[in-house]
């Protein structure tokens, strides 16, 4: 649909290699960018997405946090793939924060979603980011957040070992 005009990077079974994401909540189709803290990813709305069915129903519009949570899937593909910086291994980025996010327009069933992210700072195993989504070049979304590096395996804290 919309990434004619750019090489794929990654497609969608090296996305579902990278990430532990499954449909029906997978959203990130292919990754076209993908270079030192920086990614641009694709995500093509399925006009049958369960979440049209009660969204709005007549006049379906993506939920709004369905958008976000393909700018955080975006981001667990940046920092899960080999080469994120200092990434421990076996590291899950986890959803921490949202700092700001501002909807500029509605997404329609059948639209391309275009997500440009970049790491804005880092600190041990935290990365802030910024990303700004748009369909057929027109702003949709702009939301900055952040995600820890998390080990699945290892307690959160003393309380929990």
């Amino acid at each position: 649909m919309g990434s004619e005009a750019r090489a794929i990077v990654m497609d969608r079974a090296a996305i579902e290699r990278a990430i532990p994401h499954r449909a029906p909540f997978l959203f990130v189709d292919r990754v076209l960018e993908r270079v030192d803290g920086r990614i641009v990813t694709e995500w093509d709305v399925p006009a049958d997405l369960p979440a049209f069915q009660g969204h709005y129903p007549g006049r379906p519009v993506l939920p709004g946090v369905l958008a976000s949570e393909f700018c955080f899937q975006s981001a667990a593909i940046l920092f899960a793939q080999p080469g994120a910086p200092e990434a421990p291994r076996g590291a899950v980025p986890v959803l921490t924060r949202i700092q700001d996010a501002r909807f500029k327009r509605l997404v329609q069933p059948g639209e391309t979603l275009r997500a440009e992210l970049a790491t804005t700072e880092e600190l041990a195993n935290v990365r802030w980011v910024q990303a700004h989504v748009t369909s057929s070049g027109k702003s949709v979304l702009r939301i900055r957040f952040a995600v820890a590096l998390i080990d699945p395996g290892a307690p959160e804290s003393a309380e929990d070992a």
